[in-house]
């Protein structure tokens, strides 16, 4: 098999897994930020034709609907365009971490971001983002043996390298997990937009992935 023919199946799940998270935003605003539009504007109507018998009670409910719509529209911009993507990756990694921090309580997770980082192009920044949380969806979703997670960044003189090793509780796991197609698929995927090197491997209880661009 010819490299063309090797990197069109990774091309095609890239894009369809693009496609599905552009789908499911789409579907979270129609059925969560227009409907919340559509309760706050019938309030609004509300306070035009009823101002003076408000109660304080109800000023205060008006205020969490406007405060929890603004919130869901950050929480959407950051999603569409994550925050700093712009001028510091390790800054946006950091911001994208917090998520899975937080909702994986059972895992421990050590990150090592460097403080200085020489800035690329965003178009870059957003690939590299979107690559580490595509590898986290399918290894931090999937299995539940998980027990440790170090990510590194490094920026040496001519390479800069993202690293994530993944710990499981039982030696079975690694296994099934590095013959994922997901994971070469992702791993082909990088390597061709990123002209970088992608490269993937387990040892005992570990997964680690390697990442240099």
């Amino acid at each position: 098999m010819n490299h063309e023919n090797k990197i069109q199946p990774a091309l095609r799940w890239w894009s369809d897994q693009q496609s599905k998270k552009l789908f499911l935003e789409a579907e979270n605003i129609r059925d969560g930020l227009l409907q919340e539009s559509f309760s706050i504007r019938q309030s609004l109507d509300i306070l035009t034709i009823d101002t003076m018998n408000l109660s304080i009670d109800q000023i205060s409910e008006y205020t969490k609907k406007i405060d929890k719509f603004h919130h869901s529209l950050v929480q959407l911009s950051d999603r569409l365009c994550p925050v700093y993507i712009q001028d510091s990756l390790p800054l946006s990694i950091q911001c994208l971490l917090d998520y899975w921090v937080k909702s994986n309580s059972h895992v421990y997770f050590h990150i090592d971001l460097p403080g200085n980082w020489q800035n690329e192009p965003m178009e870059c920044n957003l690939i590299v983002l979107m690559a580490l949380e595509e590898l986290l969806k399918i290894t931090l979703q999937r299995f539940a043996k998980i027990i440790a997670t170090h990510i590194s960044l490094k920026n040496q003189e001519h390479t800069k390298e993202l690293t994530v090793r993944i710990t499981y509780s039982d030696l079975s796991t690694p296994m099934f997990y590095y013959n994922l197609p997901e994971l070469k698929y992702l791993s082909k995927t990088l390597e061709f937009l990123m002209s970088g090197q992608c490269l993937y491997k387990h040892q005992n209880f570990r997964i680690s992935w390697h990442f240099y661009w």
